[in-house]
């Protein structure tokens, strides 16, 4: 009775436990550039420019809103954007990516950034028209953000290049500016959202967070290319090179 009762509870968690040993002992042994591959959390900021928030007609959130994108949606270049054809409509996103580079559970604000381990420029593609319609009715939109594909993202770029608070993120679609944003103007900054996201999830090695898009969100269509950057600003808000882009070809399956 006791072991049905307990004992299997007890075997599970002893499980669970040597599963995140061994994770960790694994993620230890892998550099951090080959995040894509190996780390195991996509967790997403929404709403975090109060302009964006505003263009889609949304409140600006109190405390910061979190949702989860699935790492199979993950791709770098030169990989195409595969639009599929049920879908009405696909919007950009573009927004600056923190990589994790150790466990951190119940960090303070002060320490958050002692787990940063580089950055990424990531795009957080989203089907609109489900998300749209999942809204109305209060259901859950992870169908709208998690399609294969929907999480283009750069290569890894080293802490010391990129100031977090003072970075700008933009992106053209066929040559014509549609976002250009500064993280300075986030509603939670990077060592606040890491803190409040290790108090819901325990972050890992090669865990990315996806920090919120500036205002100018809009549609891509089969065809489309799209290129984001990112670079580091003064004080004054101006923006030096960039210090990584990429670029992607919207296309379709023929089937």
């Amino acid at each position: 009775f006791f072991f049905k009762k307990f004992g299997f509870v007890k075997l599970h968690l002893t499980f669970i436990n040597m599963s995140i040993s061994s994770f960790q002992a694994f993620a230890e042994t892998q550099s951090l550039r080959n995040f894509v591959h190996f780390g195991r959390k996509l967790v997403c900021v929404g709403r975090n420019f109060k302009a964006h928030a505003e263009e889609l007609g949304n409140a600006v959130p109190s405390t910061p809103l979190l949702f989860l994108k699935p790492t199979s949606s993950f791709i770098t270049e030169p990989s195409d954007i595969i639009i599929p054809r049920s879908l009405q409509e696909v919007h950009h996103e573009v927004e600056l990516a923190i990589v994790i580079s150790k466990p951190a559970s119940f960090i303070s604000i002060e320490d958050a950034p002692s787990v940063i381990g580089g950055y990424a420029l990531a795009l957080d593609l989203t089907a609109r028209d489900i998300q749209s319609a999942a809204k109305k009715k209060g259901y859950p939109w992870s169908e709208a953000k998690g399609y294969d594909t929907f999480c283009p993202i750069s290569d890894f770029v080293e802490p010391e290049k990129i100031d977090h608070a003072h970075t700008r993120v933009w992106c053209t679609v066929n040559g014509e500016m549609k976002q250009n944003g500064n993280t300075n103007n986030m509603i939670f900054q990077i060592p606040e959202l890491i803190s409040h996201i290790s108090t819901i999830f325990r972050l890992e090695r090669g865990d990315v967070i996806l920090t919120g898009t500036p205002e100018g969100v809009g549609p891509l269509k089969v065809g489309d290319v799209i290129k984001a950057g990112m670079a580091v600003c003064d004080v004054d808000g101006n923006a030096g090179d960039d210090v990584v882009t990429m670029e992607f070809k919207c296309s379709q399956h023929e089937s």
